[in-house]
């Protein structure tokens, strides 16, 4: 079994970003014709009931299609503010314990760093 280079790795990431991209495009092409659809029905006063819900169809599969298409990081800003925070708190974490290490009679700190002021 060969091991994987990083220019195979890259070539991967590019490759699911166009299928995730066109992805997006057909599920925002589709979204367009039920839409379309659905504002048809809703013109006739009958078919109504099912014009609505079709409305709703069509807003979420293009909401869906532009996540796709979207980066990561402004698709979902929520949970990639969340991946940063909890980096962030395990390495205050880790500079706590060290410090407290560093405090305590006898204790010796992993590695000798300044702590922040």
């Amino acid at each position: 079994m060969t091991r994987a280079t990083g220019y195979d790795l890259l070539w991967e990431v590019r490759e699911m970003n166009i299928l995730r991209g066109l992805a997006g495009a057909l599920l925002w092409v589709l979204a367009a014709v039920v839409g379309l659809v659905a504002v048809v029905l809703c013109v006739t006063i009958i078919l109504l009931p099912l014009g609505l819900p079709l409305l709703n169809l069509a807003r979420q599969l293009g909401t869906n299609g532009v996540q796709l298409m979207l980066p990561r990081a402004v698709a979902h800003p929520v949970k990639t503010a969340q991946k940063g925070s909890q980096r962030k708190a395990k390495q205050a974490r880790r500079t706590t314990r060290d410090a407290v290490e560093a405090v305590k009679p006898g204790g010796k700190p992993r590695w000798r760093r300044k702590l922040p002021v």
